[in-house]
């Protein structure tokens, strides 16, 4: 632990100079009391629109900018929903789902009631392949939207789907836009929303800095506490920390090393959150690159990785080994792992490989948690022979490394330590190694028809016990391939001030719309 505590007192060296600099930001204002909630953005925007999206920032903000036919309770009060823009919605058979729209809403600019035909519009537009959302894949089982009327439809199925409710219509893929103010648009925004028909709306947006919202004047469903919410921008998790003591901000999430800090001494007039956390990390190897072809290489590192040395160096011991990519609470979720850590048959396997002097090249973003964690991957490989180069990059750059869209990088890529936010389904944490996934988001080039046909058979299961199977053998596919090496299911941490009620959802993203005074 006293390694940790000198490298955390190390990295506060530099984010003390981010936290400062927040605070002497022009018009900045501290520890709101009143009607501003200022909160902490992890990002700044790029694109608003539903279907391109890229997460962090932009899915709250569009949370509070657009509305969904149901939406998830705080991740703290269980897997719940409820209608929302939808002033009902229910099941009319296995594969059809009937909605009404609330005869209130509108869209912003005078493009009119929002419609049944938006909801067609929105959905079938991220399903249609020829657009190339990112997040096609939750409407795989979409069939069609069929109007019924100008404020009521069915959603049709291809087949039953049991996630459909909870990782779909709630997340931003299910945000529903205006289908006149996008194709006057030209058929897809950025960070201009040609029409909203949310809670808010963007009032104040300084790049890199701060995005303020106000409220829709056009809305009339039940009213946010906040007239105002303020995002201030700090990527880095210890400088929004510093930040949240200085009382910049009213709620932050923290790093572990926060955490382990705050737990002993916690900053006045402050409520400590604390979670099982469904973002998930896990080293991907490519099994196509020429280094890994030889899978007694691939198993060989697997064995070679002793993730507590990672829990305890880079999470402060707060964290617990994965067993997988389905974190404990969801079904699915693995008891162990079949290639524990093991140093001498490491050894064993690259002897028989006839590999004596390999050097890898590891890939990470560039923040405090990677870097540490990639030096203790360092060390462990070195231990058994193998040398490795650290490749750190930012945000920006690192998210391209394996889009084949970006150029020829994601063939040639060697060990990548990666991170996702999960989902509320053991679905939405698969869907990202199936085969359509190479080049995309599937780093490890992890091809698997097994594994497509069994991603295909849970999604259509809807016993429980039968969907937890399908789910442990397409994790048991994903290890045994040697293109995975799982590391943790990260803590979720966060501080917000005394007598503020977060909502707060599973992947740790936040509902603002719903933040209120205890």
């Amino acid at each position: 632990m006293n390694a940790i505590s000198m490298n955390r007192r190390h990295f506060l060296a530099g984010a003390a100079a981010g936290a400062a600099a927040l605070a002497l930001r022009p018009g900045l204002s501290y520890a709101v009391e009143g009607d501003t909630l200022i909160v902490r953005g992890a990002s700044d925007i790029e694109v608003l629109d539903p279907a391109f999206q890229n997460g962090l920032l932009e899915e709250e903000i569009g949370r509070c900018l657009f509305v969904s036919l149901n939406r998830l309770d705080d991740v703290r009060e269980g897997v719940r929903w409820q209608p929302y823009a939808a002033s009902e919605l229910k099941q009319k058979s296995p594969t059809e789902i009937e909605f009404t729209l609330h005869d209130w809403l509108v869209w912003s600019g005078d493009f009119g009631p929002v419609t049944a035909e938006d909801v067609k519009f929105s959905f079938e537009r991220v399903a249609n392949p020829d657009n190339a959302s990112p997040w096609a894949y939750a409407f795989d089982a979409l069939k069609e939207v069929e109007v019924t009327g100008d404020r009521s439809g069915i959603i049709r199925l291809k087949a039953p789907s049991a996630p459909f409710w909870v990782t779909t219509l709630p997340y931003y893929m299910g945000h529903i836009v205006c289908k006149k103010a996008v194709e006057a648009a030209g058929g897809k925004f950025t960070t201009e929303a040609p029409a909203t028909a949310g809670p808010y709306v963007i009032e104040k947006w300084v790049p890199n800095q701060s995005l303020t919202l106000a409220l829709n004047p056009a809305w009339k469903g039940e009213p946010p506490t906040f007239p105002k919410v303020q995002f201030q921008i700090v990527t880095d998790d210890d400088a929004a920390a510093l930040a949240y003591e200085s009382r910049a901000l009213d709620y932050t999430k923290i790093s572990l090393n926060t955490l382990a800090t705050y737990k002993d001494t916690l900053p006045e007039k402050t409520q400590l959150i604390q979670m099982d956390g469904n973002r998930f990390s896990w080293l991907a190897i490519n099994v196509n690159n020429p280094k890994f072809k030889d899978e007694k290489v691939r198993r060989a590192i697997q064995y070679a990785i002793d993730v507590s040395q990672i829990m305890e160096g880079s999470y402060s011991g707060l964290a617990a080994p994965a067993t997988g990519v389905v974190p404990p609470a969801l079904v699915g979720h693995r008891e162990a792992i079949l290639y524990p850590a093991d140093a001498e048959k490491a050894q064993a396997l690259f002897a028989e490989a006839g590999v004596s002097d390999l050097t890898v090249e590891l890939s990470a973003q560039n923040d405090k948690t990677s870097q540490l964690t990639c030096q203790i991957v360092q060390a462990l490989l070195g231990a058994v022979g193998i040398t490795v180069d650290i490749k750190t990059y930012d945000d920006a750059i690192y998210w391209t490394l394996g889009d084949k869209s970006a150029g020829d990088t994601w063939q040639t890529l060697e060990i990548v330590l990666m991170n996702f936010a999960g989902g509320v389904d053991p679905s939405e944490n698969l869907t990202w190694f199936r085969p359509s996934q190479i080049g995309i988001y599937n780093w490890s080039q992890f091809d698997s028809p097994e594994f497509e046909k069994l991603y295909q058979d849970g999604m259509a299961e809807t016993d429980q016990e039968k969907r937890g199977g399908i789910y442990r053998r397409m994790q048991d596919l994903m290890e045994e391939s040697g293109g995975f090496v799982f590391i943790t299911h990260e803590t979720f941490a966060a501080v917000a001030r005394e007598g503020l009620k977060p909502c707060i959802l599973a992947d740790g993203y936040l509902d603002m719309t719903r933040f209120t005074k205890a």
